[in-house]
């Protein structure tokens, strides 16, 4: 029997997703939590082969999450669940110790199946995310344009931008048109979208 941990802040899909596991003959859910930062806890109170950990959740997010329980709980195995399959998280979560990633549009086999992979001690990740998490490569952005990008994203004027960072705001504009070239982008907006489809900032 394979004991299983569940974190998902949505209701419907927490209660769904532990119908289902607990239909399969060898999986059963021992506990489901709705925030990050009651994983731990659980697990001290109810071990687990393995946890599935929705990426984005309050109190602490998944890749957060499973760098803790390799830390703390190395025994126990994580698999991520992500609406969206980012190739940044993907490498920032199999950096963090998780040992699976399943996108949440995936049909309920993957995950099924993937539970059992990891208790094996195997890895389950889609091919095409696998792929796009190697070639991707590092940030180009500096730790200060990836500040000043982040801002304008939140909304931020430069004039905003510049008060914030304590920064002439020539200096925000020279920011902004380096991170335009760098990342190709055909303005700020583009720019902005482009940084945060591969996770950059």
């Amino acid at each position: 029997m394979i004991d299983v941990l569940l974190a998902e802040d949505m209701h419907i899909v927490r209660s769904a997703l532990v119908s289902l596991l607990d239909a399969e003959e060898d999986l059963r859910v021992v506990a489901a939590v709705e925030r990050g930062d009651e994983v731990l806890p659980a697990l001290a109170r109810t071990p687990a082969h393995v946890a599935v950990v929705d990426l984005e959740m309050p109190g602490l997010d998944g890749i957060e999450v499973a760098a803790q329980i390799r830390r703390e709980v190395p025994t126990t195995r994580v698999i991520l669940l992500t609406a969206l399959g980012r190739p940044a998280s993907v490498r920032a979560a199999l950096s963090a110790g998780a040992s699976g990633f399943v996108l949440k549009n995936a049909p309920v086999d993957h995950l099924i199946d993937g539970i059992r992979t990891v208790a094996g001690g195997g890895r389950v990740l889609h091919p095409e995310l696998a792929t796009a998490a190697i070639q991707l490569g590092d940030s180009p952005l500096t730790p200060r344009e990836s500040e000043v990008l982040t801002l304008i994203a939140e909304g931020c004027s430069v004039t905003e931008t510049a008060e914030q960072l304590i920064l002439s705001q020539g200096t925000v504009r020279n920011y902004l048109t380096a991170v335009v070239d760098k990342l190709g982008a055909r303005g700020r907006p583009d720019a902005v979208r482009i940084a945060q489809s591969n996770g950059w900032i």
